[in-house]
Formats: structure tokens, sequence, C-alpha cells
């Protein structure tokens, strides 16, 4: 029997397991709604599919170089100029398959085994098991809700003088609880790490999806920062699979020959159409009215049904609420909610390990009839 690296052993995404509990009942014939993964439910921009169909039919397709193809560098370059007011030299930037090689390759580049990489709780589960298989060590540090889960340098700081720290990443919008990082909080936490010699990565997938106010590039504040985006969310492109990172100058040689070997180059495909998508911003903004909406009704109709928010739904497209008037098994409560309703959620043990059991995560990147028909069930349910 083949022996199995510990490295194998990282927990479930569970919301994944929902979704897939999720698809056989819909495979079964029953009308599931579904409330748990975050990908937006329209297709990729037109200007987009326009220019894929004109790849496919007039470009050869291949491997382009580890870094990504020029052309769409130059786009990523130029959309930092026009979106943020930020020179960004085309040389920085990498194109990478969606962000979680950026993940990867960041992670590789800027640490050795057993390096201690902080995230927040609640957090990406992605973070804990890519950090887990790469043999580091996720140092969770819980957000404080009166801080409208912000972490703090002060929490940072004692993490770090507990034992150092290698690396500090930071999501803003965050996922799961749409959480906001202001820029004075931002800019502390940048400071404190270039002073202590912690490398910093800042998460930008859900840029562009900002309710209370404009994105703010950590690119804004310092270049001595890894910057990771993606086309995935905003621009409603998860499974083209095309996503890319912004890095140090001294970073960018280590992070291509790592490149080179693990994923060769990024899908071809969407590189080329990829960058369409920075001309569909009425499009674009037309989609994200319809997460405005959905986010309204669940702020008006979930307090209503005993279910608070436990963070300010301020970015991506997440609710992250507590449930623990009518659970203190989320999991359970989840497995529950779909057998017998048919409305999947996300259980919140994916994001807090420690706490999750009373907390879940509503996906409103659906349609916006999902989103109302899915708190008419709930309400029949919860208050029979």
């Amino acid at each position: 029997m083949t022996r199995l690296s510990a490295r194998g052993a990282v927990e479930p995404f569970y919301a994944m397991d929902v979704l897939r509990e999720a698809n056989a009942l819909a495979s079964a014939g029953h009308d599931v709604l579904s409330l748990a993964v975050g990908q937006p439910s329209h297709s990729a921009p037109q200007g987009v599919l326009d220019a894929a169909a004109t790849a496919l039919r007039e470009a050869k397709l291949g491997y382009s170089d580890a870094l990504g193809r020029m052309q769409t560098r130059k786009a990523i370059a130029a959309h930092y100029a026009d979106r943020y007011g930020i020179e960004v030299p085309v040389e920085r930037i990498a194109v990478t398959t969606g962000s979680s090689a950026g993940f990867s390759l960041a992670f590789l580049a800027v640490s050795d085994p057993g390096g201690r990489v902080a995230i927040t709780a609640p957090g990406y589960p992605a973070y804990r098991n890519i950090i887990k298989a790469l043999s580091l060590e996720a140092v969770e540090i819980e957000t404080d809700p009166a801080e409208n889960h912000m972490l703090t340098v002060a929490a940072v700081e004692a993490a770090h003088r507990a034992k150092p720290l290698d690396i500090l990443l930071i999501a803003s919008p965050a996922n799961p609880t749409g959480a906001v990082t202001d820029r004075e909080h931002m800019a502390a936490l940048m400071d404190f790490c270039r002073d202590e010699g912690i490398a910093f990565i800042s998460d930008e997938i859900y840029h562009g999806l900002r309710y209370t106010g404009d994105d703010r590039t950590a690119l804004a504040h310092s270049d001595d920062v890894i910057v990771i985006n993606s086309f995935s969310k905003y621009y409603c492109m998860t499974g083209w699979r095309i996503g890319w990172m912004v890095l140090p100058e001294d970073m960018v040689r280590p992070v291509e020959r790592l490149a080179q070997s693990l994923y060769i180059s990024a899908p071809d495909l969407s590189q080329i159409a990829a960058p369409a998508a920075f001309g569909c911003t009425d499009e674009l903004e037309a989609i994200k009215d319809g997460y405005r909406a959905n986010r309204a009704l669940l702020v008006e109709r979930l307090p209503k049904l005993g279910i608070s928010f436990a963070a300010p739904p301020d970015g991506a497209f997440y609710a992250w609420c507590d449930v623990s008037a009518h659970t203190n098994d989320s999991m359970e409560f989840a497995r529950r909610m779909l057998s017998e309703i048919h409305v999947a959620a996300a259980p919140g043990l994916d994001f807090d390990p420690e706490n999750g059991p009373r907390f879940m995560r509503f996906s409103y990147a659906g349609s916006t009839d999902t989103i109302a028909r899915s708190l008419d069930r709930m309400e029949g349910w919860l208050t029979k």
C-alpha cells in the first residue's frame, strides 16, 4: 500500500461538500437554491466571449512565457493606471492559473518548510490548506467584530513576538466576512511587516465588489508587497482560471522559475480573452447592482429570522452570520437546510475551526430571484 504524505491530510472544503450534495439533489430533479459557493451566476462579459471566439478561430494556442503573454501583462499594467492611478512596470506582473496558483507561488518564493504564515480567522479555508500542503504553518489570528473584523497591528505583533512570522496575508474585501481593511489599518500592517522583515501578501481578488467606498490597492502604499488578484470574481470568469500577481522586483525571477516547472503557463485562450474584461465596466457594474440588491434583501430579512450579521457586508458577495439562535452546529444546520428545504449555504467550520460552528456564510452572488426564494423557504422552515 502506498504511503500517503501528511501534506495531503488537509481539511475538506466543506462548502464544496455541500455543493456536491446540492448537485446530487438537483440531478435527482429537486429545485435546489444555492447560497453556498462564491461564484457569480453570470457568464463572462460579452467582450471576453467575443475575444475568445475570435481567438479560437484565428489564434495558434499554446504555451506562453511562464510570466504570461506580454499583451496580457501590459493590459493589467494599464488597468492599474486607469483604476488606481498607479504605474506598475509590466516586468513586475505575472499571469497565473487563477489566484490559487498565485498563492502557491508566493508562499514558495518567500518561505522555507516550517515557515509561519499569518492569516485571519475567520478566513478563506484554502489559505490554510495550501499552507499545510506546502509544509508551512498557518497562524490563524482571530479578528474582532468590534474592529469590523479588521486585523490590527497589535494582534499581529502579539503573534510575531510569541514566535516569529514569515508572511502576513490580508484579504480586503475578505471572504467570508465581506470586511474591508481601511487604508490606515492596511498601511500600519504593511509598515510593521516591513520593519520586522515579514513578507506581506495582499489578496485583492474581490476588488470591484465594494459597496461602502472605493478600493485601494496595497501598491498605493508600498512596492515591497505581493499583490494577488484574479478575473474570477468581479469579472465573472471563475472557470477561465486566470489571475495575476504584482511582485517586488527581486521576486520576479524566482516566481518565474517556479512557474516554469509547476504550471508552465496560464491557459493561453484565457490570457488572450481576459483583457477584454477591462473594457466591460458598464456590463459588470450592472451585475454588481444585482449583488447590491441581493445584499439589501439579506440585510432586511435575515435578522427577522433570528440570524444576525457577525460582520458588516461591506464588500465581496458574502454575509457572515451568527446562527447560534438556532444551532451550535452549523454543519448539521447546513445539511438539514439542504435536505429539508433544498437551500444550500456554507457552514462556518470552513472559515473558522474554533468558532465556526456558530456561524454560516451566505453567498449572494446568484440572482435576486434565487435570494428571495431562498429567504422565503428559510422563513417557512425557521418559523414553523
